[in-house]
C-alpha cells in the first residue's frame, strides 16, 4: 500500500498527533525561526495604523505607550506559549495546546476560526495590500481599478485589477510553500531582512532631518473624550499589528530541535519586533505633528515624504511591497500546518493530512488554504469577516493563556524542557491583559463581537460531522 501511495505522489495519513510530523522535514534552524516570527508579523500594519490611532488618542506619549504595551503583552504571550511549545513541539501550535488543555472541541473551534477567517482573511488582506503598493509603481494594477463584473445570486461582484494581483500573489507563494519548507523559509529570510532594512531607514531619516518636535506632556490631552476607552480601541489596532507572533508554533513539526528553538525564536523574535515598532513610531512623531498624523492611512509614506521628499515615499512603497509579499509566505506555511494537524486528528478533510512524497510538505492543505485565501481576495469580503472574528480571536488568546495553568495542574509530570520565566505572574499578565481587551471589544463593538461568535458557532455542525466520521 505504501508503495502505491508513493506512486501517486503522496504518503497516506497516519494516526493523529505527533506521529504525523514524522513525515515532515525539520529544516528550519534557530536563525530562520526567529526571522519566521518577525516575518509573520510585519506586513502592512506598521505602515498604516498609527494615523488612525492618533485620531483616537492624539497624544505622543499614549501612542508610544500603546506600542510598548502591545509589545510587552506579546512578550508575556511568547514566554507563556514557549513552555507549551516545548512541551508539544508538533504541527498545530495553539490548536495542540488547546486540545491538550480543554479537549478537541475547543481546539477545533479555534482552528475553524483561524482557517475560515483569521489566517485566510489576513492572507487576503495583506495580498491586496501588496497590490495597492504595487500600483504605486504600476497605477493600472490598483485595487480601485475595476476589471470585470460577475453575476451572483446576491449582488454583482466587481473584481478589480488589484484583487486579481492579490489572488495571483497568493497562488505564487502557495507554490513556493508547496515545493518545500526550505524554499518557503529561504524566501521568508530574504524578504524579512529586506523589510527590516527598509524600516530601519525611517529612524535614520528622522535623526538626520527631524521636522516635528513631539510634546510628551500632558500625557492625556485636556480635550480628550473617554480616553481610557479610546486607548483600548487603539490597542486593538496595535494587537492586530503584533498579531501572528505565535505562527511559529504551528510549524514546530518542521523546526530543528523544537524544544529549544521554539522558545528562543518566540522570545528573540518578539523583542526584535518591539524594538522595530517603537523606533519606527518615534520616527513618525519626529516627522509629523499629531495633527498632521491624525486619520492618515499611509502614515509611513507621509512621514518619509516629509523627511526625504519623493524619494522617501518611493523607499517606503518599495519596503511595503517587499513586506506584504514576504508576509504571505510564513502565513501560508503556518496555516497549512494547522490544517494538516486538524486533518491528522480526523476533524477536517482527511486529504489535508497527506504529505507529498517528493517535497515532504502537506500539499493538499497548502492548496486548500491557497484557494480559499485567493477567493477571499477576489470577493473583497475579508475585511468585514476579519472585523467580525476579531473578538473570537482575542477570546482564544485568553483560553490559550489559561491553558498554561490548566496544563500545569493536569499534566504536572509532562516533560517541560522550558519553564515560563516569571510563572505565575507572566502568564497571568498575558491572560488578564487579553481578557481586558475581550471586555473592551465587547463593550465598544458589540455587533461585530456577537457576529464573530456567530461565525464561530457555524463550526459546530462541521465538528460533529467530522468527529462522528473519525
Amino acid at each position: 500500500m505504501l508503495a502505491r501511495c508513493y506512486s501517486l505522489g503522496v504518503i497516506s495519513p497516519q494516526t493523529p498527533s505527533a506521529g504525523a510530523d514524522e513525515r515532515l522535514v525539520r529544516a528550519i534552524g534557530l536563525g530562520p525561526a526567529i526571522l519566521f516570527v518577525v516575518g509573520s508579523v510585519i506586513g502592512s500594519g506598521i505602515f498604516l495604523t498609527t494615523g488612525g490611532m492618533a485620531a483616537l488618542i492624539p497624544s505622543a506619549t499614549l501612542l508610544l505607550a500603546a506600542w510598548i504595551l502591545g509589545g510587552l503583552l506579546a512578550i508575556t504571550g511568547g514566554l507563556t506559549y514557549a513552555e507549551m511549545g516545548a512541551m508539544f513541539p508538533r504541527s498545530g501550535g495553539v490548536y495542540v495546546f488547546l486540545k491538550e488543555a480543554y479537549g478537541p472541541l475547543t481546539a477545533f473551534l479555534y482552528g475553524w476560526a483561524a482557517l475560515f477567517v483569521v489566517l485566510s482573511g489576513g492572507i487576503a488582506a495583506v495580498s491586496v495590500g501588496f497590490a495597492e503598493y504595487l500600483s504605486y509603481f504600476v497605477p493600472a494594477l490598483s485595487p480601485k481599478t475595476p476589471l470585470l463584473t460577475l453575476a451572483s445570486p446576491w449582488r454583482p461582484l466587481t473584481i478589480s485589477a488589484g484583487q486579481l494581483v492579490g489572488a495571483a500573489n497568493i497562488v505564487v507563494l502557495g507554490v513556493v510553500n508547496y515545493v518545500g519548507v526550505r524554499t518557503g523559509s529561504r524566501v521568508n529570510v530574504v524578504c524579512t531582512i529586506a523589510k527590516i532594512a527598509g524600516l530601519a531607514a525611517l529612524p535614520v531619516m528622522a535623526i538626520a532631518a527631524a521636522r516635528a518636535h513631539p510634546a510628551f506632556t500632558p500625557v492625556v490631552p485636556p480635550d480628550a473624550v473617554r480616553p481610557l476607552a479610546s486607548f483600548g480601541v487603539a490597542m486593538i489596532a496595535v494587537l492586530w499589528t503584533y498579531e501572528a507572533w505565535y505562527f511559529i508554533t504551528y510549524a514546530a513539526g518542521e523546526i530543528d530541535n523544537p524544544r529549544r528553538n521554539v522558545p528562543r525564536a518566540l522570545v528573540f523574535g518578539i523583542l526584535i519586533l518591539m524594538a522595530i515598532y517603537v523606533s519606527v513610531n518615534v520616527a513618525y512623531l519626529y516627522a509629523l505633528s499629531i495633527d498632521e498624523m491624525r486619520g492618515v492611512t499611509r502614515v509611513a509614506e507621509r512621514a518619509a515624504t516629509m523627511l526625504a521628499g519623493p524619494r522617501g515615499a518611493t523607499l517606503v512603497a518599495a519596503t511595503v511591497l517587499v513586506s506584504t509579499f514576504g508576509n504571505t509566505v510564513p502565513a501560508i506555511l503556518a496555516g497549512s500546518r494547522l490544517l494538516f494537524a486538524m486533518a491528522s486528528d480526523g476533524v477536517f478533510i482527511p486529504a489535508a493530512s497527506r504529505v507529498h512524497a517528493r517535497y515532504r510538505t502537506p500539499h493538499v492543505a497548502i492548496v486548500a488554504l491557497t484557494i480559499w485565501s485567493a477567493l477571499l481576495a477576489l470577493s473583497g469580503s475579508y475585511e468585514q469577516l476579519f472585523t467580525y472574528v476579531m473578538f473570537a480571536s482575542i477570546l482564544f488568546s485568553v483560553a490559550a493563556g489559561a491553558a498554561h495553568f490548566v496544563l500545569r495542574r493536569t499534566k504536572p509530570d509532562h516533560p517541560r524542557p522550558y519553564r515560563t520565566w516569571g510563572y505565575p505572574i507572566v502568564p497571568a499578565i498575558f491572560t488578564a491583559g487579553s481578557a481586558a481587551f475581550v471586555v473592551n471589544t465587547l463593550l465598544e463593538r458589540p455587533g461585530e463581537s456577537i457576529a464573530g461568535l456567530g461565525l464561530l458557532a457555524l463550526g459546530l455542525p462541521a465538528y460533529f460531522y467530522w468527529h462522528r466520521r473519525a
